[in-house]
């Protein structure tokens, strides 16, 4: 469930982007280059349409976002992983620095 809401993130992320970059800006924007698309349904409803698409989109995102922290998978092996380290720390009152004796190997 996890992997599904991430992709479905990237993809809803994706989409934002295309319509940010296609809505009109001060400069103009890409929306100048579709000229066709005003000339169908009007400049006022291609701006309306683009404004509610950009809000949905964000709150998409941000639903998501909330779901993917539910659905992710619990850290369970770092919780054994510090519980092995603290078993094999020194007692109390031990030397963390101290190092254990070098084995000896044999004189040829």
């Amino acid at each position: 469930m996890y992997v599904v809401t991430i992709v479905l993130t990237v993809i809803v992320a994706i989409l934002l982007i295309g319509i940010v970059l296609i809505q009109k800006s001060k400069g103009g924007g890409l929306s100048s280059q579709f000229g066709g698309a005003g000339n169908v349904m009007g400049v006022r409803q291609t701006n309306t349409f683009l404004e509610k698409a950009t809000w949905t989109l964000a709150a998409l995102i941000v639903v998501l976002s909330v779901v993917s922290a539910f659905t992710m998978p619990k850290g369970e092996t770092g919780m054994r992983t510090q519980a092995t380290t603290s078993q094999s720390a020194p007692a109390a009152g031990g030397d963390f620095n101290q190092q254990a004796p070098a084995e000896q190997t044999p004189a040829q």
